[in-house]
C-alpha cells in the first residue's frame, strides 16, 4: 500500500495544497520491504503530475485570478513570474520548492510554457529532490 499512497502524497503535495509529503517518503523508507528505487519513482512521479496540475491551472483558470476561491494570490503569482521571466524555463527546476515552486508552476502556464520543456525540467528537479532525501536517509540510517 506504500507506493500508491506516496504517489498519492506525492502529487497533492505539488498541487496548492499545503502538505509534504517528505514524512511518508521517508516513512515508507524504513520498511524493509520498501524498494527505494519504486519508492523514489512513484513519489516523482506523483509530483510532477501535481505540478503539471498548477500548470493546467495557470493556463486554464488564470482569467479567474480576481475570485476569492482562486488558490493563488495576485502577489505570489507576480513574484513567480517575475522570478521565471528572469530565469525563463530553467526555473522550472525548481518547482519542488515549498510555496514558491507551485507559483512557478502555475505562471509557467499561464506564460504558456510548451509541456514538453516543461515536464522534462519538472521531474528532473522533483525526482532530484526525492533521490537527495532518499539518499540522506540512507546515510543516516546505516
Amino acid at each position: 500500500m506504500g507506493l500508491p499512497d506516496g504517489f498519492f502524497v506525492s502529487f497533492l503535495s505539488a498541487t496548492i495544497l499545503p502538505m509534504g509529503s517528505e514524512g511518508l517518503l521517508l516513512y515508507y523508507a524504513n520498511e524493509a520491504s520498501a524498494s527505494l528505487l519504486l519508492l523514489w519513482g512513484w513519489a516523482s512521479v506523483g509530483n510532477t503530475i501535481g505540478g503539471l496540475t498548477n500548470w493546467v491551472l495557470g493556463r486554464y483558470l488564470v482569467r479567474f485570478e480576481q475570485s476569492k476561491w482562486f488558490p493563488i494570490s495576485a502577489s505570489s503569482r507576480q513574484k513567480a513570474e517575475r522570478f521565471f521571466n528572469r530565469y525563463g524555463i530553467w526555473s522550472l527546476l525548481f518547482t519542488w520548492l515549498p510555496v514558491v515552486g507551485d507559483g512557478i508552476a502555475l505562471v509557467s502556464g499561464v506564460l504558456r510554457t510548451p509541456i514538453w520543456y516543461f515536464l522534462p525540467l519538472v521531474f528532473i528537479g522533483k525526482a532530484a529532490r526525492y533521490a537527495l532525501i532518499l539518499w540522506g536517509h540512507h546515510l543516516l540510517v546505516t
